[in-house]
């Protein structure tokens, strides 16, 4: 496990730190194992190139903040939660993308990996809304949001274009203000 000066928030089973380059090898590796779990919600890289550009996305654009969820018994990387389309000024809101990955799956590890991350957006991410756009056959990533305490704020007929069609999304959506579980 990396040293805990590299974390940003330590829970009681996870820890969570942004990307970084070197994480490469492990995401990949755990993306190809999961890609059963993953499809037909998401598609994480899955080779040395398509990790460095999406890391290097989430690294410099100041428009998004990607964490891996980390476990704190070994470091093995268990997940990852991005805050994506960080709108800044009035708004300051970022629309939360993640995934666990499948040895991980089920344990609740990415709850806990979650909150780390909300409570972040919501210090010092500056954030004060924070919106989780999923599909609504996705029953796990429903049931992370709701156990979150996010509310379900309504539906987007063909809202993103997953696996080559556009998918109705449900919006989930968590204030700075609103109580937490």
């Amino acid at each position: 496990m990396p040293q805990n000066d590299q974390y940003l928030a330590v829970g009681p089973r996870v820890a969570v730190r942004p990307f970084t380059l070197d994480d490469g090898a492990e995401f990949t590796a755990r993306a190809r194992e999961s890609k059963a779990l993953h499809h037909p919600w998401l598609f994480p890289p899955q080779s040395a190139e398509a990790y460095a550009e999406y890391a290097r996305r989430l690294i410099e654009d100041p428009a998004r903040a990607g964490f891996l969820v980390c476990e704190r018994d070994g470091g093995a990387i268990a997940g990852f939660v991005n805050v994506n389309n960080i709108v800044r000024g009035a708004f300051q809101c970022g629309a939360l993308g993640y995934g666990a990955f499948a040895h991980a799956a089920g344990r609740g590890l990415m709850r806990e990996g979650l909150g780390l991350v909300v409570e972040h957006a919501f210090g010092p991410l500056g954030l004060h809304r924070l919106e989780i756009n999923v599909q609504p056959g996705n029953a796990a990533s429903v049931a992370l949001a709701r156990s979150a305490g996010f509310r379900l704020e309504g539906y987007s007929p063909d809202f993103l274009y997953i696996d080559g069609a556009w998918r109705d999304h449900e919006r989930w959506a968590l204030t700075a203000d609103m109580p937490r579980l």
